[in-house]
């Protein structure tokens, strides 16, 4: 390496401005800003500071997190609700492996979020210096592309790629490191470099002049030109005519034509609202999942909620928009033998997951789903397809029905404290409409997904297929900041609560009120009720009814207890929460629940 240095380091000896004050973090400022990134989210520290102090320059928001995988949570948030890449900065060492479980969540979410991260100078990795691990190895498996930065003058093409990279293809998260030496002034990492010792012999001298040349190649070449920072293109795969054609035919074969859509569906270039129009025009019936949910509304007559495995045994035709046959889908043992099953994803291996083992396709299509569906509406438009009403009718008695099972049980006394079914009812009647649901929990939040209706596309967010517990502090914080005037309100269970409360601290200090509501059960619920009856022991599942209102009172927002003392009051207190929020302050209602049968046979793994 040091052979390869010095080779190239004549070409730059002209090109150092020794006494510049410029810096690799103004290049990644300016780079991240020309993207049109808006917020980065972080927790500070020394190896990082001159990207956040640039990029305050610049405009851009700085907001900073009581820990790391929070800022990743946030910028994933932006990143499902803006549709371009959401930034989060982080310090080296610890603030890198803090980061790993929000990380891996975005990877499995297929998120675009492009984390910066610090480490040691250049000349120090590996050499026992502060914080100094090998990151790289701990992000390959966490993330789709990662690089290090190695000199000045490579800064703003590394950074473009990796918005390009964390966008194309089937997106996900992309790790730049950052070392020491390339963020900071050449007059202070020259300094830094310079050997302490003041002997003259041979070898000090050496190493001296070594180290100077080595500084002025990190340098050379970085700020005498204006580097291009827009964004580069980007690619994906998309389907073809035949593709299309193929599907179409399906279709007017069909009696029985069933659509289920996952998150994917909904990335740019269509989009989610564009979509919204492509799968209301069609009219086929129906399923969605992650992101995808609200895209069509709080009610619409061919979105179904319930009894998906019903529906899906008397589907003829099911079209996977995004969705993968993993647990959700029972590894794809749900899908009958008798339908025929079209498949589109961006996503080659998950295309065929458990492919040919538990389930075949008819039609495998390598290629974005909002691209498929704006296909597949635009050539139907002139072949009168419609879908027979009697087959919606049925699938919506079904819906109907349950539901209105679901509202008698709603009015069930409990053991103790409240029913849980009966706040989610009150609750999804005063949830306005510009609101933004995030759902971090386990029971409490596994019901509510079946009673509280997002009110619109891009308006709901869960942990996905990773099951992460702890993402709602962090999803809020970015929600809210991307949609300051949308109601930003978390679902919590009182377990995941415990991983993100003190955000109520980033809440209020950068002014971002957002609500939350909490089933207090004084339990891990979801993992005690297999727990105790098959192994006979509810050991670590109990918590306690512990006064989280009060704990968000001490960090600066208002919080609020419902209890058996007052639950007639349900509605006028979770308005009164909604209500303060909306005049600047966080808050968070603490709702004491007891147990129901709602969730019975459910499983947790």
């Amino acid at each position: 390496m040091a052979l390869r240095r010095l080779s190239v380091f004549s070409s730059y000896f002209t090109k150092i401005d020794e006494n510049s004050a410029r810096h690799g973090g103004e290049l990644i400022a300016q780079t991240i800003h020309s993207h049109g990134v808006e917020h980065i989210f972080t927790l500070s520290g020394g190896h990082i500071s001159p990207i956040l102090t640039a990029a305050e320059k610049l405009g851009i928001r700085i907001l900073d997190t009581r820990h790391e995988v929070n800022a990743v949570f946030a910028a994933d948030a932006v990143a499902r609700i803006s549709g371009k890449p959401g930034v989060a900065v982080v310090t080296a060492g610890p603030g890198i492996t803090n980061t790993i479980t929000g990380i891996k969540n975005a990877q499995m979410a297929e998120s675009p979020v492009v984390l910066f991260g610090g480490c040691p100078a250049t000349l120090l990795k590996g050499k026992g210096a502060l914080q100094d691990i090998d990151q790289m190895s701990l992000m390959k498996s966490v993330t789709k592309w990662q690089k290090t930065i190695t000199r000045v003058r490579d800064i703003v093409p590394i950074v473009r790629e990796a918005f390009q990279v964390a966008q194309s293809g089937t997106p996900g998260p992309v790790f730049v490191e950052c070392p020491l030496d390339i963020l900071y002034p050449y007059k202070m990492v020259s300094r830094e470099m310079s050997a302490k010792s003041k002997s003259n012999d041979l070898m000090s001298k050496l190493t001296n002049g070594y180290l100077n040349l080595y500084a002025k190649d990190l340098f050379a070449g970085a700020f005498d030109q204006q580097w291009p920072t827009d964004p580069l293109p980007i690619s994906f795969p998309t389907p073809s005519e035949g593709d299309i054609s193929r599907v179409i035919s399906l279709l007017q074969g069909a009696k029985r034509p069933l659509i289920l859509l996952g998150s994917q569906s909904v990335l740019p270039p269509i989009g989610a609202h564009k979509l919204k129009q492509n799968i209301e025009s069609l009219g086929i019936p129906c399923f969605l999942g992650g992101m995808s949910r609200g895209l069509l509304g709080r009610k619409s007559p061919i979105q179904m909620r319930q009894s998906r495995r019903d529906a899906l045994k008397e589907a003829d035709l099911i079209i996977l928009g995004g969705i993968v046959t993993d647990f959700r889908l029972s590894y794809g043992r749900v899908l009958p033998k008798s339908a025929k099953i079209v498949a589109i994803n961006r996503s080659k291996e998950q295309l065929y997951k458990n492919h040919g083992i538990f389930w075949n396709s008819e039609v495998a299509i390598e290629g974005d789903v909002g691209s498929f569906f704006d296909g597949l509406a635009d050539e139907l438009k002139s072949k009168n397809f419609t879908v027979d009403q009697g087959w919606i009718k049925a699938l919506r008695e079904r819906d109907d029905s349950k539901e209105s099972k679901t509202s008698t049980m709603a009015e069930a006394p409990t053991d103790q404290h409240l029913n849980p079914i009966k706040l989610l009812t009150e609750l999804e009647n005063v949830i306005p409409e510009n609101s933004i649901l995030i759902a971090d929990g386990g029971d409490f939040v596994g019901s509510a997904s079946y009673i509280v209706r997002p009110r619109g596309p891009l308006c709901w967010l869960d942990p996905g297929a990773f099951g992460t517990l702890g993402c709602g502090g962090g999803f809020a914080l970015g929600a809210k900041a991307v949609k300051p005037d949308a109601d930003v309100i978390i679902l919590y269970g009182d377990g995941s609560l415990g991983y993100s409360m003190i955000e109520y601290d980033s809440f209020v200090r950068h002014k971002l009120p957002v609500i939350s509501v909490v089933g207090n059960d004084a339990c891990w619920t979801q993992i005690a009720r297999e727990q105790k009856p098959i192994l006979g022991s509810d050991v670590s599942c109990n918590l306690a009814y512990t006064n989280y209102e009060k704990c968000v009172d001490g960090l600066g927002g208002k919080g609020f207890l419902l209890d058996a003392s007052n639950g007639d009051n349900m509605k006028a207190v979770l308005t009164a929460a909604i209500q303060l929020a909306r005049q600047g302050s966080p808050t968070l209602v603490n709702v004491l629940i007891g147990k129901t049968k709602f969730r019975e046979g459910s499983l947790s793994v």
